[in-house]
């Protein structure tokens, strides 16, 4: 077969005659507009302008002459600013241009006549690497190109049996590549890189890793491209992937990089490529209405890769890098906010039982990653405005004895929550908004999280996402299709596994049921209240049929508050024929959901997973990524909330020797908000990472490879120059004195540098030998906390603490600090100095069961009664409000029937009144 031959690029009349014209209107805008506008009206603020009287007089032609010539000054700027902009992104190769706010189609223009200026300049340069290299029997990797500097034809196919493939390029200075750039370069246009991000998304690459983010590819990949891709390679069409990779090897990062990077940390090292700003926003497609629910024609059903009632987990790709745990369950935003409430609350009743002396059971390994991961990606803002706002809803409809209509969608993004219901329905009660005739009804963000929680019902309990883009989340209603749901494609477990994860964790469903057929056992570790696990359809369809509901009568009953509970089943096995036929007949009169694997007959919605991770809904016109929950990442979580389940804890280790004679040059405050003391603060916007880098450090002693530091900062990748140029900042920021790189190359922090948990460690170990000044000690140590640890961190940083010991020693050991001061002050008969002394505790560790009962222990030994009814009656409350719920410890309350006996007749007395 002949081996494509590279053309190179080269200058054309063409692009000399586009550059020259180019030129020339840039030359009138920029120079020949203003001297226009002076010639004729003048400068940008006329007199008419300038004078006191011009909002008190009567406007006049002139004035609004003046305030036209005005705008059209501001156009001129707006203008001159998108070409300067666009000019030194070119010139200097810094990739993707900033974007000038209210200026799209503006610098659009500027972008078209600077490209086309830009080639007069720069092409000859691009051409001469591209021309050596054009000699070599094998089609080469390109060599890189200017931004905006448009070049040739890139190959030329001399059979037509091939496709196109790009290989992504190594940086060069501040440049790295991005999917808009190569659309740009490739495409003719950056908003077309979507289209390279579906071809490619979930394929194997030269490093084994996938493209999982559509902002996160490395050099050496290589990218499928559309046919009509430029400056590309050809390959056979035919040609198997790992063919084409053999024939393009590529690399994640350098070798020597690699090579001295700890193994853990190499996943964490990706560049990201595309701006900041999100280059343009993908149309958000809507779904069609749904359609007449009829039966489809009898099929036999295929089986799923499940064919047996034995109990599995959901499969696995066979190569799946570390970083899918976060590409994954980070994704699943509702799910991983749902998740870490059911975590919460298991971590809540740790606390009930943990012992003096030790700190609770931390996840490791997977497990620990997993909870990064869901801390990263949690969407709780998101969360708390879908379950108030559809409880809102409910409530106002209830009021109005209206019944909820049929909500079969939903898209939630950062912006607005929009329900699609059936029938269309024009008059949405406050504060929803009604548009598309009816269709859709919407909530505002700005409104929606600033609704106070609703007493409500759950009206659709049933809602769960189908998986996300970029315009943010989709949700289905599994109970809207009234009749089966079919899931098929080549991830069918992995997709009914993150259904029955959000469905079982979710905060906007109240009374919930689901049953898995064929897998899911371990998942009842999550949601042992709401899941349970069975090996065959015969064992559920009887009590299925037994209970069955029409979906009206259900959604009024919930709005109303005469709910019952809501039940979903998620079927991994291939049903009979009859079993398929009698949940066919099920599943149309119940308001349940029914979802099973496989084709199976008589199905009204088809969910289809393709093979690039896609989910798609052709009933409803929906397509999305799908959001998966494949094995790894299922026995991730199991273990995450089995390690929540271990009671006896671990025992805090001993602190080492400290010498604290002499003050620190740098202080690094944790046990309350974050501050850093001796220093001057960075400029706006560094401090944040700044810090964050230095906690890091601080607590890691040992010393940190740089690898493995720009794992822990950006979980989801960062260019080398950008995670390098970070610490040197820092360091110099500092001093070498208090940052340097030691011999082995890992990154430590100075003997002059500390931090106040260091102290505390060092005043508390102190305090163990030395009884005379047990006291003193312990309230030095307490007088260093004030408030909970690293409190006002922004959202999304800080999330590597799931995965490090210093959150569970912190809490237990300040707990313990207060709990013993707590002791001695009551053996000194000093009541009120035991109460202090639990409440400087408290600060940090307000879930401390154990320091509650020191708490009302210490006050009841006040003998003021009107305190300690306080104290109780505080305690109910924080107890009944809890974010985790699960009331109080029942230790706790035996406490208080003894040392309060009359307290319940006050909290029923405070709850009616």
């Amino acid at each position: 077969m002949p081996v494509p031959v590279r053309i190179p690029p080269r200058r054309t009349v063409g692009d000399v005659l586009a550059g020259l014209g180019a030129l020339v209107v840039l030359v009138l805008l920029i120079a020949g507009v203003p001297y226009a506008l002076l010639t004729l009206a003048g400068p940008p603020l006329s007199p008419e302008l300038l004078t006191l009287d011009l909002f008190t007089s009567e406007i006049g032609p002139s004035t609004i002459l003046a305030v036209l010539v005005l705008l059209v000054w501001l156009a001129w700027f707006q203008l001159l600013v998108c070409v300067v902009v666009e000019l030194y992104a070119g010139v200097r190769r810094v990739g993707m241009p900033r974007r000038v706010p209210l200026s799209g189609g503006t610098q659009v223009l500027a972008n078209r006549l600077v490209s086309a200026v830009l080639v007069l300049f720069t092409a000859s340069a691009v051409a001469v690497p591209a021309a050596s290299a054009a000699t070599r029997v094998e089609a080469p990797r390109l060599a890189p190109v200017t931004y905006a500097a448009p070049v040739a034809e890139g190959t030329v196919e001399t059979v037509t049996t091939t496709k196109k493939v790009y290989v992504v390029q190594p940086p060069h200075g501040r440049h790295h590549e991005s999917l808009w750039e190569i659309a740009e370069k490739c495409l003719g246009d950056g908003r077309r890189y979507p289209e390279i991000y579906r071809l490619n998304q979930h394929k194997a690459q030269p490093d084994g890793t996938r493209l999982q983010m559509a902002d996160l590819i490395r050099p050496g990949w290589v990218l499928d491209m559309p046919d009509d891709a430029r400056n590309v390679h050809t390959v056979p069409r035919d040609q198997k992937r790992v063919d084409t990779l053999e024939r393009f090897p590529g690399r994640a990062t350098p070798t020597e990089a690699r090579a001295e990077a700890p193994k853990e940390a190499r996943t964490g090292t990706a560049a990201i490529g595309a701006p900041a700003e999100s280059p343009a926003k993908p149309e958000t497609r809507q779904p069609a209405a749904p359609p007449a629910q009829t039966p489809k024609p009898a099929a036999k059903p295929a089986a799923p890769e499940t064919t047996t009632p034995k109990a599995t987990a959901p499969e696995t790709p066979a190569t799946t890098p570390a970083l899918d745990l976060v590409d994954y369950l980070a994704g699943a935003s509702l799910a991983a906010a749902g998740l870490l409430l059911a975590l919460g609350r298991r971590r809540r009743e740790q606390l009930w039982r943990r012992a003096f002396g030790h700190r609770l059971s931390r996840p490791r390994g997977d497990a620990a990653k997993a909870e990064v991961a869901l801390r990263l990606g949690a969407d709780a803002p998101g969360t708390r405005m879908l379950d108030i706002g559809l409880r809102l809803l409910g409530a106002e409809l209830a009021a109005q004895n209206r019944t909820p209509p049929t909500v079969y969608a939903a898209h939630l993004s950062s912006r607005t929550l929009d329900l699609w219901v059936h029938p269309p329905q024009a008059d949405a009660p406050p504060p929803w908004t009604a548009g598309d005739g009816g269709q859709v009804w919407r909530l505002p963000a700005h409104e929606g999280r600033l609704l106070e929680e609703q007493p409500g019902g759950a009206p659709y309990p049933g809602l769960v996402s189908l998986g996300a883009d970029s315009s943010g989340r989709i949700l289905i209603d599994l109970e809207a299709a009234q009749g089966l749901i079919a899931v098929t494609g080549p991830q069918t477990t992995a997709a009914l596994a993150a259904l029955a994860v959000e469905l079982a964790t979710n905060r906007w469903s109240d009374r919930m049921r689901i049953t898995l057929v064929g897998f899911g056992e371990e998942l009842t570790a999550i949601a042992p209240e709401r899941i349970k696990a069975v090996g065959g359809l015969a064992e559920v369809l009887p009590e299925l049929e037994a209970t069955a509901a029409p979906r009206a009568e259900v959604l009024r009953g919930r709005v109303t508050g005469s709910p019952r509970d809501a039940h979903y089943l998620l079927c991994a096995v291939a049903p009979t024929q009859e079993e398929a036929s009698r949940l066919a007949l099920l599943a149309r009169k119940d308001s349940a959901g029914y979802v099973v694997a496989g084709e199976v007959p008589h199905a009204t919605w088809t969910i289809q997973i393709t093979d690039d991770g896609r989910a798609r809904v052709p009933e409803l016109g929906l397509e999305t990524t799908a959001q998966l929950l494949p094995r790894r990442h299922y026995q991730a979580l199991v273990e995450l909330f089995t390690t929540a389940e271990h009671l006896d804890g671990e025992a805090v280790p001993e602190a080492e020797p400290l010498d604290i004679r002499q003050p620190p040059a740098v202080e690094i405050r944790m046990l309350g908000p974050i501050e850093i003391v001796g220093v001057d603060p960075l400029e706006e916007g560094r401090m944040v990472l700044a810090t964050e880098l230095m906690v890091y450090l601080a607590t890691h002693p040992g010393g940190v490879h740089p690898v493995v530091l720009g794992g822990v900062l950006w979980p989801r990748g960062v260019q080398t120059m950008v995670r390098d140029a970070t610490i040197a900042r820092v360091a110099e920021w500092l001093g070498p004195e208090h940052l340097f790189t030691d011999e082995a190359g890992r990154l430590r922090l100075g003997p002059g540098v500390r931090t106040d948990w260091e102290l505390f460690r060092e005043l508390v170990r102190r305090s163990h030998s030395d009884e005379t000044a047990r006291a003193v000690l312990l309230e030095r140590a307490l007088g260093l906390v004030r408030g909970p640890l690293l409190s006002g961190r922004p959202r999304g940083r800080y999330a590597w603490l799931a995965a490090d010991e210093l959150e569970y020693d912190v809490s237990a050991g300040v707990a313990d600090a207060a709990h013993r001061l707590c002791e001695v002050r009551l053996a000194h008969g000093e009541p009120d100095a035991a109460v202090a002394a639990v409440r400087a505790g408290l600060l940090l560790a307000a879930d401390d069961e154990g320091l509650w009962r020191d708490l009302l222990r210490a006050t009841h030994a006040t003998g003021d009664l009107v305190r300690l009814r306080a104290v109780v009656e505080g305690l109910t409350r924080r107890s009944a409000s809890h974010p985790y719920g699960g009331g109080m410890a029942p230790e706790t309350e035996a406490l208080i029937d003894e040392l309060l006996p009359s307290w319940r007749i006050h909290v029923v007395r405070e709850s009616t009144a």
